[in-house]
């Protein structure tokens, strides 16, 4: 029981690493918390420094989740500490418990006040190496609706949204016998509720007609 703390703990600490505060005090000297839409993520840094700087912070974000599954959660061994009644192996299912405890890290970090990003990038961090397959076809409903939209917390929403659908759909139409289905299925619903929940705010500006559009050549429109 000691260890599978250890490992939360550590998944958490990893997640809280404010990399968008970092990136934009060493780059400008700023907190980007007080710039943009004030969020603490690399869309806001995107919109503020530009998106070398934001495509840096979104992919260290997703490094964070993705150090979770592959490396804090092979400190597990031996025998998991409660019953694991789920089709995962008892390592697979430490994956899941570190990838979650990043994204908490992300968007409630200890190292910044609890004022985080929203979870997007890290959690894309981890599906990706928990359920490749399917998180790729999210990041595809994730750009498609990018560029219709030229909303990115839009696309970041219905990519999420698109996760537990696409486990459906290649589960009970194509057949594809997804390892542990039944417990990957509401795993994936509740990071995607989680997502949509840090996204409020910006669902209340889409439908004010308020939120920011991004710009491909690299300037917002409003």
């Amino acid at each position: 029981m000691y260890l599978l703390a250890t490992i939360v703990l550590l998944s958490y600490l990893i997640g809280s690493i404010p990399t968008s505060i970092i990136v934009s005090k060493l780059v400008k000297g700023i907190d980007i918390r007080n710039f943009g839409s004030g969020n603490a993520g690399g869309t806001n840094v995107y919109r503020v420094l530009g998106w070398k700087y934001g495509l840096l912070v979104i992919l260290l974000d997703a490094l964070k989740g993705a150090l979770a599954v592959v490396l804090v959660a092979r400190l597990h061994y031996g025998d998991f500490p409660f019953e694991n009644a789920t089709p995962f192996d008892d390592f697979t299912l430490v994956q899941i418990i570190a990838g979650v405890s990043a994204v908490i890290g992300h968007i409630w970090t200890i190292f910044a006040g609890f004022r985080g990003g929203k979870g997007i990038a890290t959690a894309l961090g981890m599906l990706m190496s928990i359920i490749t397959v399917d998180m790729l076809f999210a990041i595809g409903v994730f750009i498609i609706v990018v560029v219709i939209s030229k909303y990115i917390s839009l696309g970041s929403i219905l990519g999420a949204i698109s996760v537990p659908l696409i486990l459906f759909i290649r589960e009970n139409v194509f057949h594809a016998e997804i390892q542990g289905y039944n417990v990957v299925l509401p795993f994936s619903i509740g990071i995607c509720l989680l997502i949509v929940y840090t996204h409020r705010a910006n669902l209340g500006r889409i439908f004010r007609g308020k939120e920011n559009r991004i710009s491909f050549l690299g300037k917002k429109k409003a």
